[in-house]
């Protein structure tokens, strides 16, 4: 194993001093409801029969107090194909925890929304804050006095964040992210793509799409390509928490559920009674959120995490911002390349050497810190390895070279040289551009800006040929406190047609763009945001955008200091969008997490 990298020292090293204040708190926090609410024995009978009441079987033994009591918190419906699977889940992780002497209760469930569902609907405006539903949800949830340890079941873009905000709040309870796993390859992702484009310039029928689309998302189990939701899982392995190598082994297979209950018996184990407490807040610190972004940055993961990990980081008391991630992605090189920045899906990527092979890599060549309490049996050097069954127990094997030079490569010979999470700034603000799926000869776009208020307009500009030219298009008061800050990703389709032409395009916008959002460049989240004056507020059709990769520039030639800005847009009520009304007027910017919770809760 290499020295640690000098700039990912520096980085952390930062971000600790930074921190230090923040997290000497939230430790003694921690600390304290530890000490507050680590033992039963001291709750009252009267509380304590309420929640034995509909325990049945599992009555005698918490009545014992001798073993653990574990708190599963769920994100289950089947709406989400990710989270079916965990329908039965309950039932088997209480199975599992009789085997080592302990109980399990469903302490809570959590929403879980589906942004491939609301995509351009008016419920993507809800979607970003229910990250932070689900962490309120996690906390009440975590609030009774009932619990040693807990597993989070959830997956998808909003719910693992949601989930570690609200389970840090508890962070003395040892925790465990079990994911469900990805459904099965469906047809090529080229297949998908081809047909969404012909579709966008009127060559394919509704019915057409809608059968390859059905091809593509067609069973049970997370999304395969390499967006938000299995960049979560990614995220959750290079920061420990999850079983050594689970983040893609797929439903319903006997691995799969060996892993769960390899989780389940952990967490038991992992208590404050035991001689391995391993409690959240610990696994998580400064150095846990640098492999995390590390991770992102050599996998090519979704954009949506300049956001949430700032906002994961908070929670544990950590600051961590765009400066420090873009300065990792200099010093971090692609070594994965999952659709939609190679051809094949996570399912390939796992079987290229997945996860092992990338935490090996980023080990040996000291990108990632060794350090980090895990909530694994051993270290993190226990994540460079992949699961497997022997005569059907669980043990893990050592990951060879890659299996497939075009989904995985070494340090040595990567992809491409960084991380592709670049920041840029200017007179437009401060904003992220995912390099990883863009072409070189794209990374620097000058051209004149059409201005929009939305996606639709977007829509019939393009379909009206106003668009077919060399344009960058801005598409603001799309921020956190405009409209929650919904993703942008029909945007992608016609921007790329425009693009195939032959055109030069790009996307600016304070907006959010997803984990799939693809080969067009795009300045994302741009913060300060139109609202309340920001400078998109100031843009005119007509005036020449520069958006610059390549030495990190995002401005325009324009004088905005001599114009008023545009007027706010009015809040739009329906689909529920009014109930949101508290969390859009206290959020703050994306690059602090986009979060009126934390920003009001003082963290």
């Amino acid at each position: 194993m290499s020295n640690l990298n000098d700039t990912l020292h520096k980085v952390t090293q930062r971000v600790i001093e930074n921190s230090r204040a923040t997290r000497s708190a939230y430790l003694d926090l921690i600390a304290r409801e530890g000490d507050a609410m680590g033992d039963r024995s001291a709750v009252s009978c009267s509380n304590l029969a309420h929640a034995y009441a509909g325990a049945l079987e599992d009555q005698a033994a918490m009545v014992s107090g001798r073993g653990a009591n574990i708190g599963i918190v769920t994100a289950y419906n089947d709406m989400l194909s990710a989270h079916q699977p965990y329908g039965r889940y309950p039932e088997r992780l209480k199975i599992y925890a009789r085997e080592v002497g302990a109980t399990a209760q469903v302490a809570g469930g959590t929403p879980a929304m589906c942004d491939g569902v609301t995509q351009g609907e008016t419920g993507m405006e809800l979607s970003l804050f229910s990250r932070d539903v689900i962490a309120l949800s996690t906390a009440v949830a975590l609030s009774h006095a009932m619990y040693d340890g807990a597993l989070m079941l959830g997956i998808c873009d909003k719910i693992v964040p949601g989930l570690l905000m609200g389970a840090l709040r508890f962070g003395h309870l040892p925790t465990i992210f079990v994911p469900s796993g990805p459904m099965p390859t469906g047809i090529p992702n080229k297949e998908k793509q081809r047909v969404r484009q012909l579709y966008a310039e009127g060559k394919a029928t509704r019915a057409e799409l809608l059968a390859s689309e059905m091809a593509s998302y067609h069973s049970p189990g997370t999304c395969t390509f390499f967006g938000t939701a299995n960049s979560n899982q990614m995220m959750m392995e290079m920061m420990g928490l999850h079983i050594p190598g689970s983040a893609f082994i797929q439903p319903g297979t006997q691995l799969r559920q060996a892993l769960d209950r390899e989780a389940v018996h952990r967490v038991a184990a992992m208590g404050k009674k035991g001689d391995d407490y391993r409690p959240l807040g610990h696994c998580v610190d400064e150095k846990a959120i640098i492999n995390a972004a590390v991770g992102l940055l050599a996998t090519g993961g979704s954009t949506n995490h300049a956001i949430h990990l700032p906002a994961m980081a908070r929670a544990a008391g950590v600051i961590f911002d765009w400066n420090d991630l873009s300065e990792l992605s200099g010093a971090v090189p692609l070594i994965a390349q999952v659709y939609p920045n190679g051809s094949g899906d996570v399912n390939q990527f796992h079987a290229a050497g997945g996860m092992g092979y990338v935490i090996g890599e980023l080990l040996e060549s000291g990108l990632a810190h060794p350090d980090i309490l895990t909530v694994g049996r051993g270290d993190f050097s226990d994540y460079a390895r992949e699961p497997g069954l022997d005569s059907e127990q669980l043990v893990w094997r050592e990951v060879g070279p890659s299996m497939d030079d075009t989904m995985l490569r070494p340090v040595t010979n990567p992809f491409k040289p960084d991380g592709g999470m670049r920041l840029l700034t200017g007179n437009l603000g401060r904003a992220c551009f995912k390099t990883s799926a863009v072409d070189r000869e794209r990374w620097t776009i000058e051209a004149p800006c059409r201005v929009f208020e939305d996606q639709p307009s977007v829509a019939a500009a393009f379909k009206a040929g106003e668009l077919d030219r060399d344009v960058v298009v801005v598409v603001r008061f799309q921020g956190p406190r405009a409209n929650g800050m919904p993703e942008l990703h029909k945007l992608t389709p016609p921007l790329g047609v425009l693009q195939d032409r032959g055109h030069r395009v790009a996307l600016v916008t304070d907006g959010r763009m997803s984990g799939a959002s693809g080969k067009v460049p795009a300045a994302i989240h741009c913060t300060p945001e139109a609202l309340g004056g920001g400078p998109l507020a100031r843009l005119r059709d007509g005036d020449v955008v520069k958006v610059c990769a390549v030495t990190g520039e995002l401005s325009t030639t324009a004088d905005l200091s001599a114009r008023e800005p545009a007027a706010d847009p009015r809040e739009e009520w329906g689909t529920g969008r009014e109930l949101f009304g508290m969390m859009r007027r206290f959020a703050d910017g994306a690059e602090q997490g986009a979060s009126a919770m934390l920003a009001t809760g003082g963290m």
